[in-house]
């Protein structure tokens, strides 16, 4: 599913200056996340994060979702 305009939290991460980071994705490529925060638009590597969608408790590992968003359609993904 397209992660557009949907809140993003994140959780974890290799840089622990961006864990608690919230925004509203504006814009999605192959490998980074583009997030209206408070503070701006910051753009994140897709696969040093580990995040959450709408407020939902399933999280979300990076590196697993690093293919353009409309290869990520018809992909199916093993839930732990």
């Amino acid at each position: 599913m397209p992660f557009l305009a949907k809140d993003i939290s994140i959780i974890n991460s290799n840089d622990p200056t961006l864990v608690g980071i919230q925004g509203k994705i504006l814009e999605e490529t192959r490998n980074t996340i583009i997030v209206q925060t408070q503070n701006g638009e910051k753009t994140f590597a897709k696969d040093v994060i580990h995040f959450t969608l709408d407020s939902e408790k399933e999280v979300i590992d990076g590196a697993t979702v690093t293919q353009r968003p409309e290869d990520r359609i018809n992909r199916k993904y093993r839930r732990n």
